[in-house]
């Protein structure tokens, strides 16, 4: 099954983030215009790298490849450290909580290719497993995507496929939940967990839609002429970050509100994806330009 004009599992991680043509788009609703300034986070021999989560300190995670393999990555005041989980054969790093500790997803040597076990790094270094259901994991694959102040964690579960059987999930201290939505992901949460973002597939509208779980009720939602939607984070005002679609053309967005939003393009770029926004209004995400994949971290201009 097709999403966004490719595969599914693409939107997991860096695999298959190929440019696509530009389209002029102009959305005919309320936009919330702010000044930011666009910085390109390079490592030097990287062929491809993303940033996918970004803390109040300004510390970003994300993954790169360099000589055909996949690492994870933590930026923090202007140095790299390189994250791999001990024996992986890749490593992303997708969040990072505001004491530093680092979730994401690996995979070992002969895991098939839907294949995404999750981890924990603590402050110290140390990686653990994470699981869905531990001690006793009802599901063979799980992706952490963020963790919050208290520990819980949130991302998705799968089996044999990267779509059938996804959905997003929460691992709290009380036990696990996940959500019904066919084909979800969990990546975003406010501190209190009261607000969760993703996206999931619409069966009847063959359409990825991004979706919000606020105090418990599922709304669906799309940003306005898309042929679709996934969000990927939420700050503490709920302003939410993503990526949408205009035929085969993905742009990120800013969602502040029900109904105002603004496009996260990076100049120049024929791509542009936004994963993670912190509470200063920083996003991070990748881009593409001249067939490359690079990360970006958007700043907010002070005035």
């Amino acid at each position: 099954m097709k999403v966004f004009g490719k595969s599914f599992s693409s939107m997991y991680g860096i695999s298959g983030l190929l440019a696509v043509s530009a389209l002029a788009l102009t959305l005919v609703v309320p936009v919330w215009t702010q000044e930011r300034e666009y910085l390109t986070i390079a490592l030097d021999g990287a062929t491809a790298t993303t940033a996918f989560g970004i803390n109040d300190r300004g510390d970003i995670v994300g993954t790169y490849i360099k000589g055909g393999v996949q690492h994870g990555f933590l930026l923090s005041k202007g140095k790299f450290t390189d994250i791999d989980f001990p024996g992986a054969q890749s490593t992303i790093a997708r969040g990072i909580g505001p004491s530093g500790v680092i979730v994401g997803s690996y995979r070992l040597a002969g895991d098939p290719g839907v294949a995404a076990r999750g981890f924990l790094r603590t402050r110290n270094g140390e990686f653990v497993n994470v699981r869905y259901g531990d001690p006793n994991p009802q599901h063979q694959w799980e992706i952490a995507q963020r963790i919050l102040p208290d520990g819980t964690i949130i991302g998705c579960r799968h089996d044999h496929d990267s779509m059938d059987t996804m959905r997003g999930i929460t691992i709290g201290k009380n036990g696990t939940s996940e959500t019904d939505a066919y084909g979800s992901m969990s990546n975003g949460a406010t501190p209190n967990g009261r607000l969760i973002v993703g996206f999931w597939f619409n069966m009847m509208m063959n359409q990825t839609q991004g979706y919000t779980i606020d105090n418990g009720v599922f709304t669906s939602f799309m940003v306005p002429f898309s042929s679709g939607t996934a969000a990927w984070d939420v700050n503490p005002d709920g302003a939410i970050v993503g990526v949408y679609a205009v035929g085969t053309t993905l742009r990120g967005f800013l969602r502040k509100g029900e109904d105002t939003y603004i496009t996260i393009h990076y100049p120049g770029s024929t791509v542009t994806r936004a994963f993670g926004i912190n509470a200063g209004g920083d996003i991070v995400g990748n881009y593409v330009m001249g067939g490359v994949t690079r990360a970006f971290v958007a700043r907010v201009v002070e005035e």
